[in-house]
């Protein structure tokens, strides 16, 4: 798909970051090439050129070669000449060639037909935004995990699916395409590119002829074709509702995307306005969203942050009657949802949103400048913003009232940003005694509080503060309305009070949602386009035929926004001006665009089945892969992402397009790689240098940073080592580029080695937790990668060079060998399958260990712990495959499996009986003789004083259980019988 359009893009890198130069100077450099100094630049020397040439050699990729590049003679000749330097071991040469044998013989291809008998593994990343900056080492921890567990797997005879592709589509690529002029295509691909090489460079086992890209017409033929889908069953449809509009950015923002009143990308303001767009009904899946989550392998954090977004709750929903100024009832009523219906008697105002559809035909015109005011403020704020807790609470009263038919008051209407339209009904009954904000905002605008709810065996201050929690009613009867829940428990009361509204018709019982429906527009132009026309004389929205998917995203050079609240795509007269086919009729094309959620949805259903253009998966390849086995990726996609796709995933499960209920068995968040440890001082007015432990709170201080070799570790904290009464503050923070401590993964491919870079991302800590980079931690797995070869290869001659094959490798495996072997088995399979990587290398960090004591290396156990390494270290692993005879690659090499038999603890402790007294016990081995067992008992110091001099008259030893000695009377040596 992707390899018809796309052209080779050839990558200049720039020098390490200072941050990892700096580290690397002050380290050891004793099997490591030279790096230039901090204050050297990359020049066009013959060096320099050289240099980039073999980075190129590395990780250049040209795009859609079926069978890998050839690498440029001219290119490996110059890196051969730069690399002769001594190097712990030969990765540079060692991991482009392992890359090319791959791709060449397609090693991690799935094909379509396999042997559905074996058992399938399918592991899945969340598929990135290729954006211009690259990959951080920060992404490729994710990418090494689901890698060794595909590794692992093809080893153990499983069909495994490992695919890859680019969420490309969305408004950075857009943002970017306007303030350059670059059309957001070409950019895309280019980044693509950049990102499809810094993966391969790092030897993960994608499947690349599976690629897909959301931006292509193949692949987004079928997210229109879901559209459709949506369309027909009425789960899709237009409505006037509030959206975030960013004027500068010309389109309409999630409220994830509004950050204090501006847009997260650009700052610029935001406003709430009233617009026409499409929206996606999940509120009809809300109960079976919500029901499915207990079925699932996910973090239950996870799992509860969907529960709170969908946010279920039972109530009631109320009407209240307006009342004119001589306090007569008008026609018009408001209706509120309530969570506690019990409080009916203790509501002294209702509060509506500032968007709320009644507000501009219940304001007085005494209070109407001043509401018109407050909506306007209220329009600059997010959801988010207005709902905040700790922000202080405002409003406006309307100059009218409702009734409250339990008690016959008449009580006032404010507005208010603090409810929200979207939520409910727009509106509430307000309780200050026994809902926290409205009692703040009731204390400011001083209205009544009158308390209905008292704790059992508590005095209460309404005053004071909101009493929330449940009790007993008092306060609480009228015989106007002729209800009375006085002495009733709080759920007691609510039933009766639901009971009583629903007899006199003034509410019902109501199930409600925080779940909103998803707005699905984006005024854009860089998005799937919306497959609907609409008929000019009737206006009336028409889904085009099936058969005219896909329908493309036009050409455009002008795609700036309008300004107008008109997308882009309106500038394309030719594309938006079409026919009706049905009638003949003139019409117009939808021109807003998809979201970039809406490719995000469905993405692993095609990587089943890539290049199907007749339907979105074939039925039995679907059948077979799902649903995805392992799901990977960060927390910030827990709801969104997570429960759009889960949304989509149940519509197609309802037409019959797949066949499990949800789409991700297991999802697992990794933890965020933070940038390496920052330390900083502080400095008073006068520029002095404070310790950190004396700043005083009301001084205004300075923050200098101080670099790495002018601090030293002192107890619990770090310090000058000029000055070591100076404590500083060590920090670690995420990578960005504005704090100037992002690691490109290709530097420390290029000092390092992939491996190294694979083997330490995992070794950092658990694999779920935050973690900070550490250049020296990355050399620590280096030094245990050469430790490796040179046990296997050996030492390097007097040039550094290393020989072919091996050390001499023969022998017959020692039991002791085999025990330590297979205990490395046990604990890395056991590690590895529980995502616990990090201590699954320490296993085979003290197998080394341990290998290195050895008088002789057996070539079975060398072998058995190549293929235990080969997850992890790839690149290394093939290389002493091959060295070791084999033809072939391992990566389907029957993964080792541990014997019990070399589990079992090598020995036992044996109690020691003396005239069937228990004296002691010895350590013995499980086959231990009773000649052995006799022998160390007599040597034990404890037990020897019971047997030194004595006579023996006889020995009972039960094997592994016991031994006896029974003592003659005659005073004999022992030994002397």
């Amino acid at each position: 798909m992707l390899a018809q359009i796309q052209t080779s893009t050839q990558l200049h890198f720039l020098p390490p970051p200072p941050l990892l130069r700096r580290r690397i100077s002050i380290s050891s450099a004793r099997h490591r090439p030279p790096l230039l100094h901090h204050h050297q630049k990359f020049s066009t020397s013959s060096r320099s050129l050289r240099l980039t040439n073999c980075i190129n050699l590395r990780i250049n990729d040209k795009a859609g070669s079926a069978s890998g590049d050839v690498v440029d003679e001219e290119k490996e000749n110059a890196c051969k000449q730069e690399k002769q330097v001594k190097r712990a071991y030969p990765f540079h040469e060692i991991e482009p060639k392992w890359q090319r044998y791959w791709e060449n013989n397609k090693t991690f291809h799935t094909p379509d037909e396999i042997d559905t008998a074996k058992p399938k593994f399918y592991v899945l990343d969340m598929f990135p935004y290729p954006s211009g900056a690259g990959l951080h080492v920060g992404h490729p921890l994710g990418y090494t995990a689901t890698d060794i567990l595909a590794r692992l797997k093809r080893m153990q005879g499983f069909n495994v699916l490992h695919p890859m592709g680019w969420d490309a589509f969305g408004l950075p690529a857009e943002q970017y395409a306007i303030e350059t002029g670059t059309h957001p295509k070409i950019t895309t691909l280019r980044n693509i590119n950049r990102f499809r090489s810094q993966l391969k460079s790092l030897g993960f086992s994608y499947d690349w002829d599976r690629e897909i890209s959301t931006t292509e017409p193949e692949y987004y033929k079928w997210t229109q074709w879901i559209f459709l889908q949506l369309l027909k069953r009425g789960l899709a449809y237009q409505a006037e509702v509030p959206v975030n509009w960013c004027p500068a950015l010309g389109t309409v923002l999630a409220n994830e995307e509004v950050i204090d009143g501006v847009s997260e990308r650009g700052g610029h303001p935001v406003i709430r306005k009233p617009m026409r767009q499409w929206m996606l009904k999940i509120t009809a899946y809300a109960d079976r969203l919500l029901e499915d989550l207990d079925d699932l392998d996910w973090p239950e954090s996870v799992k509860e942050m969907q529960r709170n977004w969908i946010g279920r709750s039972e109530g009631a929903e109320l009407e209240f009657c307006l009342v004119d100024t001589n306090g007569l009832e008008r026609d018009n009523k408001i209706i509120v949802y309530t969570t506690r219906p019990d409080t009916i008697f203790g509501a002294t105002y209702l509060v509506v949103a500032p968007e709320h559809v009644l507000l501009s035909s219940i304001v007085s015109d005494a209070q109407r400048k001043q509401v018109e005011e407050y909506k306007e403020i209220a329009s600059r704020k997010s959801d988010l913003e207005r709902t905040e807790l700790q922000k202080e609470k405002t409003g406006v009263f309307t100059g009218c009232y409702a009734r409250n038919a339990a008690n016959g008051k008449n009580i006032p209407i404010w507005v208010a940003d603090y409810v929200l339209g979207s939520y409910g009904t727009g509106a509430i009954m307000a309780v200050p005694a026994h809902d926290t904000r409205d009692h703040e905002f009731s204390l400011k605008y001083s209205i009544p509080i009158c308390g209905v709810v008292t704790p059992d065996n508590v005095n209460f201050s309404y005053f004071e503060k909101a009493y929330t929690g449940e009790g007993t009613m008092i306060n609480s009867s009228s015989s106007i309305s002729g209800l009375d829940i006085n002495g009733l428990s709080s759920k007691e009361a609510a039933l009766r009070v639901i009971e009583w509204l629903e007899k006199t018709a003034n509410g019902i019982k109501k199930v409600n949602y925080k779940l909103r429906d998803w707005l699905f527009a984006r005024q854009r132009y860089w998005g799937e386009p919306i497959p609907v026309i609409f008929v000019d004389d009737t206006g009336e929205g028409i889904p085009i035929p099936e058969a005219e998917l896909p329908l493309a995203l036009p050409e455009l050079d002008e795609f700036t926004p309008t300004g107008t609240g008109e997308p882009p795509l309106s500038k394309a007269l030719s594309w938006v001006k079409t026919i009706d086919p049905l009638s003949g009729k003139p019409a117009r094309r939808e021109t807003n665009t998809m979201p970039q959620w809406a490719g995000s949805c469905w993405y692993y259903l095609r990587f089943m089945d890539p290049k199907n253009s007749k339907e979105l998966v074939d039925k039995e390849k679907e059948m077979y892969w799902s649903p995805v086995d392992v799901y990977v990726g960060g927390a910030e996609h827990a709801v969104l992402h997570l429960l759009y796709a889960r949304f989509w995933h149940k519509v197609l499960y309802d037409i019959g397009v797949v066949s499990t209920k949800e789409p991700f068995k297991c999802v697992i968040n990794q933890g965020i790689i933070l940038g390496e440890v920052q330390y900083m001082a502080y400095r008073d007015p006068d520029g002095n240098l404070i310790s950190a432990d004396s700043v005083d709170a009301i001084i205004e201080y300075s923050q200098e940073r101080i670099a790495d070799e002018k601090v030293m570790k002192s107890g619990d904290s770090f310090v000058l080592k000029d000055n070591p009464n100076i404590r500083l503050i060590a920090r670690a923070h995420k990578m960005s580029k504005s704090r100037g401590n992002v690691i490109n993964p290709d530097d420390v491919v290029l000092e390092y080695g992939a491996d190294s870079l694979r083997l330490y991302e995992m070794f950092m800590g658990p694999f779920r937790d935050s973690k900070t980079w550490s250049t020296s931690g990355i050399e620590g797995v280096h030094r245990f990668l050469a430790r490796v070869w040179r046990l296997i290869v050996g030492s390097p001659s007097p040039d550094g060079k290393f020989k072919d094959g091996t050390v001499n490798l023969d022998g017959k495996p020692s039991v002791e060998q085999l025990r330590c072997l297979h205990r490395c088995i046990d604990k890395v399979t056991e590690e590895i399958e529980g995502t616990r990587f990090n201590t699954g290398i320490s296993a085979m960090m003290e197998f080394i260990n341990a290998a290195y004591k050895w008088d002789k290396l057996p070539k079975s156990i060398v072998e058995t712990f190549v293929l235990l390494l080969s997850p992890y270290a790839p690149h290394v692993a093939e290389e002493l495959w091959s060295r070791l005879g084999h033809s072939t690659s391992l990566a389907y090499e029957p993964f080792p499996k541990a014997n019990p038999t070399y589990l079992k603890e090598s020995t036992v402790v044996l109690p020691v009986q003396i005239n069937g007294k228990t004296r002691g016990t010895i350590q013995v081995e499980e086959a231990c003789t009773e000649e052995d067992a006799f022998r160390l008992a007599s040597l034990d110091s404890k037990l020897s004083k019971f047997l030194a001099g004595k006579s023996i008259k006889k020995r009972i030893y039960v094997p592994g259980k016991i031994l006896n000695v029974i003592l003659d009377t005659q005073n004999i040596e022992v030994g002397q019988r």
